[in-house]
C-alpha cells in the first residue's frame, strides 16, 4: 500500500514539475517577438550549408511562402558529402573511395528534392552548389588568389565533382563560391535572406554566413540590402530534451539569454508541423543515425536572430597621445575612464561597447587600431590561450587581396598568420592583466578595412574555456 501511494505521489509531482515547465516555456516564448508575416511580395531565398538544414531550420517559412505565393529560392552551400557515419550506419558499409563520396553528396541531393516537393516546392526551386562539406571555413579563411585550391582531406577533391550543379567543376576557391553567391543574389533579388547562424558550431554554417556578408557588401550599390535571419542549428546541449516534442517549444539556448542577438519566432500550424516532421524523415541517410537529434527541431516554432553590428567611429591621435605607450595608456585608462566602459564610451568618444555573451568580450578603437579585450579569472594567467580571427572589408579593395588574419595567443605570447603563412606583426602588441588579456591590432595590417569580421575562442591550456561569435565591426572614419 505504502509503494502505491509514494508512486502516486511521484507520479503527481512529476505531472506537476511538468505543467510547471510547460507554463515557463509558453512566458519565455511569449517574450520573444513575432517574425514580421511572409507576403506574396516577398522574394525569399533560404541559404541551407546542408542537404536538411532548410528543413530542420525553416520549414514553416518555405510553408507559408508557398501557401501565399511569395517567390522562394533554396540554395544548398554542400552536397553534405562529408558525414561517414551516417552513411555507414545508412548503407551499412565503409565509405572511403572518391567515388563514394560523390555518390553520399547525390543521395541527399535526391532527398533534398523529395523533401521540398513535400514541403510544395518543386526542383527549379533548388540550387546545389557542391562546395566542399566540412571544408568551405577553410576556403573563406585560406584559398583566395592561388592555382591550388583546396582539396578535402578524405575526398581527395578539389573542384565541385557534380554535373547537376550550378558550380560544376568550380574550383574550391573562394572567388568560386563568392561569384556564386552573388550570382544568386543578382538573379534572383531577394528581400528577405534565411541564413546559418554565425554562433552555429558547424564551420560550414559560419562559413556560409560570412561569405553571404561578403557578397552584400560587393553587392551593396548594386541591390537594395535584404533583410538577414539567420537560424541556428548546432549549439551544444542544444535543444533538449532531443527526439520529438510537438508540444513544446523551441527557446534560444541558455547560453544566448544574455547576449545581444535579438529573437523571432515563427509558430507552425498543426499542418505545418505535420509536413516537417514527414519531410525530415525525407532524410533517411541522416535520420538512420540522427532522428533524435533532427526531430528535437519539430517544435511549436523556429527561431531566427542576429546579433546587431558593432559601431565604432575612428578619431586621428592627438600628438601628444601618439608619445604615450600602448601599456601606459591602458594604465591611464584602467579604473578611471576605461576604454571599455558599461556606458559604451571609451577614449576620445569612441564607442567600445561590450558586445559577447555575458560580456566576455569588448572591441574598441585607439590610435588607428582595432582594441579587443577578453575577459578572463586570474588563475588562468599561465594557460590562458586564444584563436582570434579577423576578416577585413574595404569597399575600396576586392575581398580577395585583404588579409585574413589570425592571431594564436599562448600566455603573453602570440603568432599571427595571413591566410596559411605566419607573418611579422612587430606593430600588434598585447596586455595581459589579472582579470583580461587586451589586443591591439594596427588597422592597417588588417587591410584599412571599413568592416571587420572577428570571432574569439578562448582556452585553459588546450580545454574551450569560451566561444565569442563572429560580430560585424562597422569602422567609422
Amino acid at each position: 500500500m505504502t509503494r502505491r501511494i509514494i508512486s502516486i505521489l511521484l507520479f503527481i509531482i512529476l505531472i506537476i514539475g511538468y505543467a510547471y515547465a510547460q507554463t515557463a516555456a509558453s512566458l519565455q516564448l511569449s517574450g520573444i517577438a513575432d517574425l514580421e508575416p511572409i507576403t506574396k511580395k516577398d522574394r525569399i531565398l533560404i541559404l541551407a550549408p546542408h542537404p536538411d538544414d532548410e528543413t530542420i531550420g525553416c520549414a514553416s517559412i518555405i510553408q507559408e511562402a508557398v501557401n501565399v505565393g511569395a517567390e522562394i529560392q533554396v540554395v544548398y552551400f554542400t552536397n553534405g558529402d562529408h558525414n561517414q557515419v551516417a552513411f555507414i550506419v545508412y548503407e551499412k558499409r565503409l565509405t572511403l573511395r572518391k567515388g563514394e563520396f560523390i555518390h553520399m553528396g547525390e543521395v541527399r541531393r535526391r532527398e533534398a528534392i523529395k523533401a521540398m516537393k513535400l514541403l510544395g516546392l518543386n526542383e527549379e526551386n533548388l540550387i546545389f552548389l557542391g562546395y566542399p562539406d566540412f571544408g568551405t571555413f577553410t576556403i573563406f579563411r585560406d584559398f583566395w588568389q592561388t592555382n591550388k585550391p583546396f582539396k578535402g582531406i578524405l575526398t581527395r577533391i578539389s573542384r565541385v565533382p557534380y554535373k547537376e550543379n550550378l558550380s560544376y567543376n568550380a574550383p574550391y576557391t573562394g572567388e568560386s563560391i563568392l561569384s556564386d553567391l552573388k550570382f544568386v543574389l543578382k538573379k534572383y533579388k531577394p528581400n528577405k535572406i534565411f541564413v546559418s547562424h554565425p554562433a552555429d558550431t558547424n564551420v560550414d554554417h559560419k562559413a556560409l554566413y560570412l561569405f553571404l556578408q561578403i557578397s552584400l557588401a560587393d553587392l551593396d550599390k548594386e541591390l537594395p540590402q535584404p533583410k538577414i535571419y539567420p537560424y541556428l542549428i548546432h549549439c551544444v546541449g542544444w535543444p533538449l530534451p532531443r527526439h520529438y516534442h510537438p508540444e513544446l517549444a523551441l527557446l534560444p539556448p541558455q547560453q544566448f539569454l544574455d547576449s545581444q542577438v535579438q529573437w523571432f519566432k515563427r509558430e507552425l500550424s498543426p499542418g505545418q508541423l505535420n509536413k516537417k516532421y514527414r519531410a525530415i524523415f525525407c532524410y533517411q541517410s541522416q535520420t538512420s543515425s540522427s532522428a533524435f537529434y533532427l526531430l528535437s527541431f519539430a517544435r511549436k516554432n523556429e527561431l531566427f536572430g542576429d546579433y546587431p553590428s558593432v559601431e565604432l567611429t575612428l578619431s586621428p591621435p592627438t600628438l601628444k597621445e601618439k608619445q604615450i605607450s600602448f601599456k601606459n595608456k591602458l594604465v591611464a585608462f584602467f579604473g578611471i575612464s576605461n576604454i571599455f566602459t558599461d556606458t559604451g564610451m571609451g577614449a576620445n568618444g569612441q564607442e567600445a561597447n561590450p558586445v559577447a555573451d555575458k560580456g566576455q568580450v569588448s572591441y574598441g578603437l585607439m590610435d588607428d587600431s582595432l582594441l579587443i579585450r577578453v575577459g578572463k579569472t586570474e588563475k588562468l594567467n599561465g594557460k590562458f590561450n586564444m584563436m582570434i580571427h579577423l576578416f577585413g572589408y574595404s569597399y575600396k579593395t576586392p575581398f580577395a587581396q585583404m588579409p585574413k588574419i589570425r592571431i594564436i595567443t599562448k600566455y603573453n605570447r602570440f603568432k599571427v598568420f595571413d591566410a596559411r603563412k605566419m607573418i611579422k606583426a612587430e606593430d600588434i602588441e598585447s596586455q595581459l592583466n589579472p582579470k583580461d588579456l587586451i589586443l591591439k591590432v594596427p588597422l592597417k595590417i588588417l587591410g584599412e578595412p571599413d568592416f571587420v569580421l572577428a570571432s574569439v575562442k578562448s582556452y585553459a591550456g588546450v580545454l574551450p574555456v569560451n566561444t565569442v561569435s563572429f560580430r560585424k565591426i562597422n569602422i567609422r572614419r
